[in-house]
């Protein structure tokens, strides 16, 4: 298993066995795993990520810590919008759009002021980085 792998891992079962909290670099931040189908493989996926709340819909941000490609999540929700997030202890059915402009600027400006790592992986990569909102389908618990 490679490291970043790893990282996920720990950070999942963590995740799990403290109702949504984690230690490390995620301490304190508000912390969502993101389950999708791969849009190669057709296998499921868990990516731990910050988001961002806005309404009833939970946003993130396609950083990949400012590498010049996007995530592979992110080609997953492309392929397959229709996802699954856990949010503490609450699963949610739900369905991935990307944010248009201005509203992609303004959403992923105020995750980086309240978050300055999501500025510089900004600096560090020429491609806008798409900011996707994950919406509730259904019943909200």
């Amino acid at each position: 298993m490679n490291d970043a792998a790893d990282f996920n891992r720990r950070t999942i079962e963590e995740f799990r066995a403290n109702h949504g909290k984690v230690g490390g670099p995620f301490e304190g931040a508000p912390l969502l795993l993101l389950h999708t189908l791969g849009a190669r493989s057709g296998k499921q996926r868990v990516n731990p990520m910050m988001y961002l709340t806005d309404g009833d819909r939970y946003l993130v941000f396609a950083s990949k810590a400012g590498a010049d490609s996007h995530p592979d999540w992110y080609w997953n929700l492309r392929a397959n919008p229709s996802a699954r997030i856990e949010v503490g202890d609450i699963d949610l059915d739900v369905e991935a759009t990307d944010l248009d402009e201005p509203e992609r600027t303004e959403k992923y400006r105020i995750q980086a002021e309240r978050y300055p790592g999501f500025a510089e992986y900004e600096q560090r990569t020429d491609r806008v980085i798409p900011v996707v909102a994950l919406s509730p389908i259904g019943q909200i618990p």
